[in-house]
């Protein structure tokens, strides 16, 4: 098995923060998920060091998400590694742009209610049922 590149070294004033934020449980599942894989990862004196597939394994997540932890705890800090990662980019390029999206809902059929048909055209419809 190769070596790892990122590996996980905690403080004590870190591992404390992290045992009081996983005790606490007020915070989202994936903050949680992501101190308990620090904890668990954590290389330094006294700590369990697991390697990323038992971690994976234990906290219902994938290898990759391990990974991802890791690196970026290294990378960017304790901070970075516990909060959720905000997209550079849309995920998908909006269909309409502000002008044909006022232009369809001008017409009735995006927001709120159809505009009514041309005249007669309910009693045309009426009379195909009889």
């Amino acid at each position: 098995m190769p070596q790892k590149k990122y590996l996980v070294t905690l403080s004590t004033a870190e591992r404390d923060h992290l045992d009081r934020l996983v005790t606490s449980g007020k915070r989202s599942a994936r903050t949680l998920t992501r101190a308990h894989i620090l904890l668990k990862a954590d290389q330094a004196d006294g700590g369990p060091g697991w390697d990323d597939a038992r971690i994976a394994d234990a906290f219902g997540c994938g290898h990759r998400t391990v990974e991802r932890v890791r690196t970026r705890f290294v990378e960017s800090g304790l901070e970075a590694a516990l909060t959720h990662k905000a997209q550079d980019r849309p995920s998908r390029t909006p269909i309409l742009d502000g002008a044909a999206e006022a232009r369809f809902d001008r017409s009735g059929l995006l927001g709120g209610r159809p505009t009514p048909g041309p005249p007669g055209r309910l009693s045309l419809l009426a009379d195909k049922l009889v």
